[in-house]
């Protein structure tokens, strides 16, 4: 089975659970801003929730609505703040004509800035954000250090990634990885294998997952937040706030708009 919207939504953020310590970072960060945010690529709502259980206003802008069926449904669990979140089927390229709103702080996180494939659609989604942004405004986002000993892995193996075990229905995954790298257009090919095995280790089920993400560089990333109109603040190479130096796996921009 290839692709099947409806059953990635339902396991995406289990799949990748691994990848949790963004959320503390944001909420804090939305707290601080005091609202509203605009969170960009906000998929089921994983980092969305928490902003709004923390009586920030949060619109969250996802492009499939498979998974924003989710991210309603995991808001209607919040006790309080429910009225604090609102969600917008827009891709990010375009969510300008969905979303007319001025912004304190505007947030892509989870490396989702990493799906505008050429330096042309960063640009102008950059430059959208810009004119969203309220006085004062801040944009922050994280993106992936390119990590070339694993660009540079062979396209044809699928190489284990990790097991997971859903804590509350105790079904386990099996998560394998496939990518291909295009040096020029600096655009990766990736295919996440994910397989739901029987309590006899067989395999119950399969969903291929393909998508692709183009890099940026440091120094790349930083000159096209300056010509899109940002100062650049803070540069983390962790989500705990550790300074960006040759150990980090990780690029997460604080910017604000230039004056």
């Amino acid at each position: 089975m290839t692709d099947p919207d409806n059953s990635w939504a339902e396991i995406h953020d289990l799949a990748f659970s691994y990848m949790n310590a963004d959320i503390a970072f944001y909420v804090e960060e939305a707290r601080r801003a005091g609202g509203p945010v605009l969170e960009l690529g906000c998929g089921a709502g994983r980092v969305t929730v928490p902003i709004a259980e923390a009586g920030v206003d949060i619109v969250g802008v996802e492009a499939s609505a498979e998974m924003l069926d989710v991210a309603r449904r995991r808001a209607l669990q919040l006790d309080e703040n429910a009225d604090s979140i609102s969600f917008v089927q827009a891709e990010m390229s375009g969510f300008t004509q969905a979303v007319d709103s001025r912004f304190k702080l505007a947030i892509i996180p989870f490396r989702g800035f990493l799906s505008l494939l050429t330096v042309e659609d960063q640009g102008r989604v950059l430059r959208n954000i810009f004119r969203r942004l309220a006085p004062g405004g801040k944009l922050i986002l994280d993106i992936a250090v390119p990590n070339l000993d694993t660009l540079a892995l062979d396209e044809d193996v699928a190489y284990h990634l990790r097991d997971v075990t859903d804590p509350h229905s105790g079904r386990k995954f099996v998560l394998w990885r496939q990518g291909s790298y295009d040096d020029y257009t600096q655009v990766e090919s990736v295919r996440l294998i994910v397989e739901e095995m029987d309590e006899q280790g067989a395999m119950r089920s399969r969903i291929l997952r393909n998508w692709q993400m183009r890099y940026s560089y440091r120094w790349e990333m930083q000159h096209l937040l300056r010509l899109s109109g940002y100062e650049v603040l803070s540069l983390f190479g962790d989500f705990d706030r550790s300074p960006f130096d040759d150990t980090s796996a990780n690029m997460i921009w604080v910017t604000g708009a230039r004056s």
